[in-house]
């Protein structure tokens, strides 16, 4: 953060607390792969380049996105993308203690072959997003270069919706190569490291240029796998009248605790925000703190899922926004719920009592 201490440490604070939501630090112990992502999300690691980092190649043009979201929730998504990015992690730790030189980055290659306006669909670029902006934060300075190839004519369209996610000086290591990229790769990359099929010499043991088993190549999603259309046990239904909202309360009593949510409609999308208070008084969302703003969710194509980190005390409301559909009520199923962190036994205050007295107050 440009050596700006406050965001550094907001930073790392955030970082640390996402790490606990998403068990990011046993994730090599206790990781089970999803069939359908391990078949069909596209990418891996194959080969180093010249100073030693490993190279993620990733076919992205191949993917399937809405079969995926079809097929499992977001979140199963962002684990698959945590245990990459901490098998590449462990990788380097020990090529560091082999080489005796500090190995902490990685190489990209995006290959945009294929790549259309089915990429463009909402859902599958909100969750690509969502990757883009958990690497760039949680994972910062890990990328030492991004190659682009066969990028589409409406590329600039495409780096449009992804520059906003991304720090000046990790936009500065995207670098768009043209035609001759072949010839690009091998200045940074030896062509025993690099697949055959862009300028390289390696192949699988049958030949295939592509290097199929260590580099997913995605592929339509069979519809088999979809499984996400009907609504779990544990949701609660109700139905959000047209013009009105629903707003549900959670006391939150210990600091860093996380309130976890799962939600989709049976059609049409619906506003969905968090919001903080600290009086059991009923508020409107612009006199309470915002959490997370208010955005329409396509979650009757995709589900929602996610979690909240609850920084302070006080009360949670989560907000499903129908005002602004004046012809539709919309059907919603949702689940959710509060983890809090056990309680410390240092400091002269409770939580609970710093939240009882900012009530008072």
């Amino acid at each position: 953060r440009n050596f700006d201490v406050k965001k550094a440490e907001k930073m790392l604070r955030s970082a640390i607390e996402w790490r606990k939501a998403n068990g990011a630090d046993t994730i090599l112990d206790n990781y089970e792969g999803i069939e359908v992502i391990e078949k069909y999300r596209t990418g891996g690691v194959l080969g180093h380049d010249k100073t030693g980092c490993p190279i993620y190649i990733d076919p992205y043009g191949l993917v399937d996105m809405k079969g995926l979201l079809s097929s499992v929730k977001k979140q199963d998504l962002m684990r698959k993308f945590i245990h990459v990015m901490e098998t590449i992690a462990k990788t380097c730790e020990e090529e560091s203690a082999k080489t005796g030189k500090m190995l902490d980055q990685i190489t990209v290659i995006y290959d945009l072959r294929n790549i259309g306006v089915k990429h463009m669909w909402k859902p599958g670029v909100d969750m690509y997003l969502a990757i883009v902006d958990a690497a760039e934060s949680k994972y910062p300075e890990v990328l030492k270069r991004v190659f682009v190839i066969n990028s589409p004519k409406f590329f600039p369209l495409i780096w449009s919706v992804v520059r906003p996610f991304l720090h000046e000086n990790t936009a500065k290591k995207v670098l768009v190569l043209s035609g001759n990229y072949k010839e690009e790769l091998l200045k940074e990359i030896d062509a025993d490291q690099l697949p055959a099929c862009y300028g390289g010499t390696l192949t699988d043991p049958d030949g295939n240029p592509r290097c199929v088993t260590h580099i997913n190549q995605g592929g339509q999603v069979p519809k088999e796998y979809y499984n996400q259309s009907v609504p779990h046990g544990k949701m609660t239904t109700v139905s959000i009248g047209r013009g009105s909202s629903l707003q549900l309360e959670f006391e939150v009593h210990r600091p860093n605790s996380v309130l976890r949510y799962e939600f989709q409609t049976e059609d049409h999308d619906i506003g969905f925000g968090v919001f903080r208070k600290v009086t059991k008084e009923r508020l409107r969302a612009e006199d309470m703190t915002t959490v997370l703003p208010t955005e329409r969710s396509n979650c009757y194509l995709v589900p929602e899922d996610g979690v909240i980190e609850c920084e302070e005390p006080g009360i949670y409301v989560v907000r499903f926004d129908n005002t602004y559909s004046w012809a539709r009520s919309k059907k919603l199923h949702y689940l959710i719920e509060v983890l809090e962190v056990p309680s410390s036994k240092t400091g002269s205050q409770s939580p609970e009592e710093d939240f009882a007295q900012a009530q008072d107050n």
